[in-house]
């Protein structure tokens, strides 16, 4: 059905879900709160990311308060 519905427009998402079919069935093994902190932890992984990116590209800060700016402009 997955296919089906999803497959003209998204072929490759559709083939990835194929070929990794096992581990993705694993992840909803896990219990709704399991997930949950799985996607908390995701979430917090890309916020970091982004963080990372936005600090790299300037690598020096003449303060503090600079580096708060970059921080939270990201």
């Amino acid at each position: 059905h997955f296919d089906e519905t999803w497959g003209t427009e998204y072929p490759h998402v559709v083939k990835s879900w194929r070929n990794n079919w096992e581990g993705l069935t694993v992840f909803f093994e896990y219990s709704k709160d399991i997930r949950k902190a799985i996607y908390t932890t995701n979430a917090i992984e890309s916020l970091n990311s982004v963080i990372r990116t936005a600090v790299n590209k300037r690598k020096v800060f003449p303060s503090d308060q600079a580096a708060f700016k970059v921080v939270y402009l990201a």
